[in-house]
């Protein structure tokens, strides 16, 4: 993800509203805590069944790993393709938006990668940047272009910015929406019936209802505010960021507001043991907070 322009440095302290409370999302006396810094940017934040944190410093071209048994963080990959957005699947799987090369990558337990997709049609990715896994198997991803000094070509290759559809079986890759200016950040319900696409320049979120195959339907906007990376909790909850993190209801309301004291927060993701723990990554840093709630 690249930070848009008019986005400026905010310092504000740590608040939680009434409203907030009243959801009791947040634990008791939980606070915002730093886990580590010392990065260049940190984005694509995903757990494994363990509750283990991989997460991506992409100008760095590494995948790095929070252990949950110590607290410690290790490199994970080097030479990670440049991914940006992480996802895990039923199997222990890392999936990885790789846009290095513009592809989708999977990573096994043994750190071995296959090659899932490089283009579409025969024209190369625009740059695959977020992914979600539905419970079938069946994979979204988003497409927008955002241009990189590691890439010889400048211009576009694909002139829409899509979301895309890979079937569970590997043999099928559809056009899932074209209608969206930039679409980023991804994410689906735990039923597979749900999807979410934020449409960062657009500054809107769309949901979708998941049809037969994978197809898009009934797109509603969902809120008048885009995000790079995004979550959802047990409750249904959307976590959108960019600005701190903001929190919706299933409704679209907004009932939580996160103030994360960097000019840009990326991606977020619920892990640890008992999958309560909320993770951010902002800019250089990796941040967390203990919640009522838990991922899906």
């Amino acid at each position: 993800m690249k930070i848009p322009c008019n986005i400026f440095l905010v310092t504000i302290l740590f608040s939680i509203s009434g409203k907030a409370q009243d959801n009791n999302l947040i634990a008791d006396g939980a606070e915002l805590q730093l886990v580590a810094d010392g990065f260049e940017f940190t984005e694509g934040p995903a757990a494994d069944s363990q509750g283990n944190v991989y997460f991506t410093d992409q100008p760095n071209n590494r995948i790095h790993k929070w252990s949950v048994e110590d607290n410690k963080i290790n490199v994970f990959m080097e030479d990670a393709g440049r991914a940006n957005g992480l996802y895990f699947d039923a199997d222990n799987n890392l999936y990885a938006a790789a846009d290095k090369h513009s592809e989708i990558w999977m990573i096994n337990s043994n750190k071995e990668v296959s090659v899932l997709l490089g283009g579409f049609r025969g024209q190369r990715f625009n740059g695959p940047n977020d992914l979600w896994i539905a419970p079938d198997g069946g994979i979204f991803f988003t497409d927008p272009f955002y241009k990189r000094d590691y890439w010889k070509h400048t211009e576009q290759p694909i002139k829409e910015q899509r979301v895309y559809y890979l079937t569970p079986n590997r043999k099928g890759l559809f056009i899932a929406a074209e209608d969206l200016v930039k679409p980023n950040g991804i994410i689906g319900t735990v039923d597979g019936k749900t999807l979410y696409v934020a449409d960062i320049e657009d500054n809107k979120t769309w949901k979708y209802s998941i049809g037969k195959d994978g197809k898009l339907e009934d797109k509603t906007l969902f809120t008048e505010l885009g995000s790079d990376g995004m979550t959802i909790d047990e409750q249904g909850n959307l976590y959108l960021t960019g600005d701190g993190v903001t929190v919706f209801n299933p409704k679209g309301e907004k009932i939580l507001h996160i103030p994360v004291d960097k000019e840009w927060t990326a991606n977020v993701t619920f892990g640890g043991k008992e999958n309560k723990t909320l993770f951010i990554t902002a800019m250089d840093s990796l941040y967390s907070l203990e919640m009522n709630v838990s991922g899906r």
